[in-house]
C-alpha cells in the first residue's frame, strides 16, 4: 500500500517510470495491521456499529498508530520517516496528517470486504 501511495503520479508531465519509495520501518508497521485490525473489526461488527462509526474508529486508530509508531521511531533515530511538517499545515507534530482522516476512514472500511474474503479463503469456503 505504501509503494502504491508514494508512486501515484502527482506532477505533470507524468514520470511513467512511476518511481515510489518507502522506509524499512514501514514493514513492521504494516505488519501490525492484521493482529490489530482483525479483532477490532470483529468486535465492531459484533456490537453492530454503523458504517460511519466503524470508519471513524478506523481513521482514529490508524492515525493513532501512525502517531505512536512515528514517535517511537523518532525517539530511536531522531527522524520521522514520513515527516509531514514540510508537506502540509494539517499535521500534528509531523507525525500524522489530519487531512488524511477521510482517506483512513475509507481504507478502514475498504479492508472489511478484504477481511471477509480472506476469512472465507482460510476456512475453505468460496463465494
Amino acid at each position: 500500500m505504501e509503494i502504491i501511495w508514494t508512486g501515484i503520479p502527482r506532477k505533470r508531465p507524468i514520470d511513467w517510470r512511476l518511481p515510489a519509495q518507502t522506509s524499512w520501518w514501514m514493514f513492521p508497521i504494516y505488519g501490525l495491521i492484521a493482529p490489530l485490525y482483525e479483532p477490532l473489526h470483529l468486535r465492531l461488527l459484533a456490537k453492530h456499529y454503523r458504517w460511519w462509526q466503524r470508519g471513524l474508529i478506523y481513521a482514529l486508530g490508524i492515525m493513532g498508530m501512525e502517531t505512536i509508531t512515528g514517535w517511537l521511531i523518532q525517539r530511536a533515530t531522531g527522524h520521522i520517516p514520513w515527516d509531514y511538517r514540510d508537506k502540509t499545515r494539517w499535521h500534528w507534530r509531523g507525525l500524522t496528517r489530519i487531512d488524511y482522516a477521510p482517506l483512513w476512514f475509507g481504507v478502514g472500511l475498504g479492508l472489511e470486504p478484504l477481511h471477509r474474503w480472506l476469512d472465507s479463503q482460510a476456512s475453505g469456503q468460496t463465494r
